[in-house]
């Protein structure tokens, strides 16, 4: 699937100020309006990534399923979404951002279509890891689309929204299927009958995206797997990736096992909890990114590392005191340090690239962020499958705990080495 012909660039304007004729001007969506959409869609995608999370309860009760094979199903996805990055992280800095994203559109709605009719493991595992491939090829474009649309006057919205919208999105998506799973009817079907009609309405937006990618030759070349980082940016990255790893290492065991935990652990029954589980950790994590917007970077992320590994050793606490109110409080303060290290480190990442750079090392921090996402949790599930759940959720913690600690050390050894960094403006 493919958009109109990007247009020229005038050699005096910036690399995404387009002119466009005047009749392709009426057909397109103001930069605001445009910005807004984006965001959305970056919401949506996330969200639907996430409404599945409270089903793993009720497809391993009706199809009678192990652990191992529940983190699978989690693991597939980010499978998926791992090769798009790899392979069309690039693509839209050669054909445009306008395709990409209506062709990740058009992936997410066939995968709609396969939860609707799957009817045992194997279905479900290949939506997955459709969907997957479909929210990889998504994020890095709308990250590179929405730096490219940043209002001048709030150069740090664009990173705000990459920051933020993961984290919404997945509370928004969780929350809302266990809604529907507990007092909506056909609580395996009606969530992705919405997300589908959602789906079809972000299509009809993004197709009056206004172009802000050249066309420029080498999109073949641009799919064969790599992971490039420009030199100048490889301080810069590397300096994130411990707290890019415990936080979403954190997250990914709360999106594959939360809600087992809940039912197994601490008896709890109602769907509705088992999406709260996830959303207790993307909601505080959501509205720390908008109040600490304003921070300096290194002190949000000096925080964050702290509030994860506080978070985290409050909520193993509840864990093995088998208090809920321990686990939930944990899971809050865990969440307020997931939220601010996304914003620190996506808006660093966002702000720092050059427009043709945005994409690749925008993949690059995806890729870290969901292996570390993806594979402790599959072997969290194998281990709990032979172990038991209790244990494993013990060691799990421990682990991200260490990995806290970690990221605080390589925060200190960043800040002694190189100068304060100021205050982030309001987005």
């Amino acid at each position: 699937m493919s958009g109109p012909a990007p247009c020229q660039l005038q050699p005096s304007l910036a690399p995404t100020d387009w002119v466009a004729p005047p009749e392709e001007r009426r057909r397109r969506l103001s930069r605001p309006v445009a910005f807004a959409s984006l965001a959305v869609v970056f919401v949506l995608f996330m969200a639907a990534s996430s409404a599945p999370s409270p089903l793993y309860v009720v497809y391993q009760q009706e199809w009678h399923f192990s652990a191992t094979t529940l983190t699978t199903v989690f693991a597939v996805y980010v499978l998926g979404m791992i090769g798009a990055l790899l392979v069309l992280g690039a693509l839209s800095d050669h054909l445009g951002r306008r395709p990409v994203l209506l062709s990740a559109i058009a992936l997410e709605a066939a995968s709609m279509v396969l939860f609707l009719t799957a009817g045992n493991v194997g279905l479900l595992l290949t939506a997955r890891f459709i969907q997957g491939i479909a929210t990889g090829a998504a994020m890095t474009t709308l990250g590179a689309a929405l730096s490219d649309l940043n209002p001048a006057h709030a150069p740090h919205r664009a990173g705000l929204v990459t920051g933020t919208a993961p984290t919404f999105g997945l509370g928004l998506g969780s929350l809302g299927c266990g809604l529907l799973i507990e007092y909506g009817p056909h609580p395996t079907r009606l969530v992705y009958v919405l997300l589908l009609l959602a789906l079809v309405v972000a299509g009809a937006l993004l197709s009056a995206l206004p172009e802000t990618s050249l066309r420029r030759p080498g999109a073949a070349r641009s799919l064969q797997p790599r992971l490039r980082i420009a030199p100048h940016l490889r301080a810069d990255l590397l300096s994130l990736v411990p707290i890019l790893i415990a936080s979403w290492a954190l997250g990914g065991l709360y999106l594959s096992l939360g809600p087992s935990v809940a039912v197994v652990l601490f008896g709890l029954s109602s769907h509705v909890v088992g999406g709260l589980v996830v959303t207790l950790l993307t909601g505080p994590a959501f509205l720390t990114a908008l109040a600490l917007r304003g921070w300096p970077v290194g002190r949000t992320l000096a925080v964050s590392a702290t509030l994860l590994l506080v978070g985290t050793a409050v909520a193993l606490t509840g864990v093995e005191e088998h208090s809920l109110t321990a686990a939930a409080l944990g899971t809050a303060i865990a969440g307020v340090g997931f939220g601010g290290s996304a914003l620190a480190s996506f808006g660093t990442l966002a702000r720092i690239a050059r427009p043709a750079e945005r994409s690749e090392l925008l993949s690059v921090a995806f890729v870290i962020s969901y292996l570390a996402f993806s594979i402790p949790a599959v072997i969290a599930g194998i281990a709990a499958t032979h172990a038991g759940l209790h244990d494993t959720f013990v060691t799990y913690a421990a682990t991200v705990a260490a990995l806290c600690a970690l990221a605080l050390l390589a925060q200190r050894l960043r800040a002694t080495r190189t100068p304060a960094t100021g205050g982030v403006p309001q987005a």
